[in-house]
């Protein structure tokens, strides 16, 4: 047990992480690699792969380095998640247009590029990074009038967008902008500006449809299945009517033979058919629970960094998690979006991992001294610091 009294750096972070968000995320993980042995020996030997478990093996790595990220990214103080933030969104972006020259090209997308022989995918650890440098600008903003923050935020969603779509990304566009407009909302904005960058989003999106044909295709597609190639879609739903409420069994799913993404984009939908829809309701519950408790774990930080930071962030793992499973039971149109912590992929249980640990680092409750009403410094409030 560890004391109180005690001042190491385990004991401080022991007693001010919230250690019930954390056991929650482990368990993500934990089934993350369970429903991995379901879906992935199909997939791996339908690729040719000599060992029907690659991914699985792959998950495993992944899952031992993302345990030790995730819990010590939770040690850093607020100061220091903000400057490795910094250092880590400007070298996302230069590895973002490194991508899209030299990038591994994949289904007509460049997102990935080869480092020291681990194939990268840079935006996924970019949006973290994102979140908590524009929150920073945003508070910046609202304590000191002339520091230009929120025109330096527009100037990076802008950078991040053009990029996105550049490679193309349309599910991380998305994603990244929701983040960034919460942030924006958190952070006490004017109304009129919330209202134009709004109206800017909206005429973004019907643009896209008008001009891309690949976006035009996907949701023309969702409204009218007849209209595209609905392959996966139709897959996924007939998983989920195969499983029933109880699923037909661990392994003994059938659909996850022949649907291409079964182990990344679509593994809630080997969920469906092994597990059961009950089972999916479980696990859609832990998803709502974990976005619900970091919402009301980072409303009660005092400072309006960590607030916004923490804010941000947890919204981000949240929508993430929210796509993955709308797209696989047909509620919106199709994108690439892996389930966090659940789906396979290296670089996206990475960066999740940081994406909470900074969570976590930046709404831990740290001791500090407080004043009180009358006036009076009292010791040991509870205040969250930058």
């Amino acid at each position: 047990m560890v004391s109180r009294a005690e001042r190491s750096a385990f004991s401080e972070w022991w007693w001010t992480v919230d250690k019930v968000l954390l056991g929650c995320l482990i368990v993500l993980l934990c089934t993350g690699l369970v429903l991995s042995f379901g879906a992935s020996p199909p997939v791996a030997t339908r690729l040719g792969y000599s060992d029907s478990f690659y991914f699985v093996k792959r998950h495993v790595v992944f899952m031992l380095l993302a345990i030790p990220l995730l819990i010590g990214t939770s040690f850093l103080t607020p100061r220091r998640a903000r400057r490795l933030s910094i250092i880590m969104f400007v070298g996302m972006i230069c590895l973002m247009v490194l991508t899209l020259v030299i990038g591994v090209e994949n289904n007509g997308s460049r997102r990935w590029v080869d480092v020291a022989g681990f194939s990268l995918q840079p935006s996924e650890f970019m949006k973290p990074a994102f979140v908590v440098v524009c929150a920073w600008l945003f508070t910046e903003k609202t304590r000191n009038d002339d520091i230009p923050g929120n025109l330096f935020a527009i100037l990076l969603l802008g950078i991040v967008v053009a990029l996105l779509i550049a490679q193309p990304d349309f599910g991380q566009t998305i994603l990244s902008t929701v983040a960034w407009a919460t942030v924006f909302f958190v952070a006490g904005m004017p109304w009129l500006w919330i209202a134009l960058i709004g109206g800017a989003g909206s005429l973004g999106v019907i643009t896209a449809y008008l001009t891309i044909p690949h976006v035009a295709g996907r949701i023309d597609s969702f409204l009218d299945p007849g209209a595209g190639d609905t392959f996966q879609i139709d897959r996924s739903l007939d998983a989920f009517i195969n499983g029933g409420f109880f699923g037909v069994g661990p392994g003994e799913g059938t659909v996850k033979n022949v649907l291409p993404d079964a182990h990344t984009d679509f593994i809630f939908a080997v969920a469906g058919e092994e597990f059961g829809a009950l089972f999916c309701m479980a696990l859609v519950g832990l998803y709502a629970f974990i976005v619900i408790r970091g919402l009301i774990r980072a409303s009660k930080c005092e400072n309006p960094f960590n607030r916004v930071a923490g804010t941000g962030l947890i919204v981000a793992f949240g929508v993430q998690a929210a796509i993955n499973i709308a797209v696989s039971v047909q509620l919106i149109p199709s994108k690439g979006m892996t389930l966090p912590f659940i789906s396979s992929g290296g670089s996206s249980m990475m960066a999740v991992a940081v994406t909470m640990g900074l969570f976590l680092a930046v709404t831990r409750r740290r001791p500090q001294e407080k004043r009180s009403r009358r006036g009076e410094t009292v010791a040991g409030g509870l205040t969250n610091p930058a």
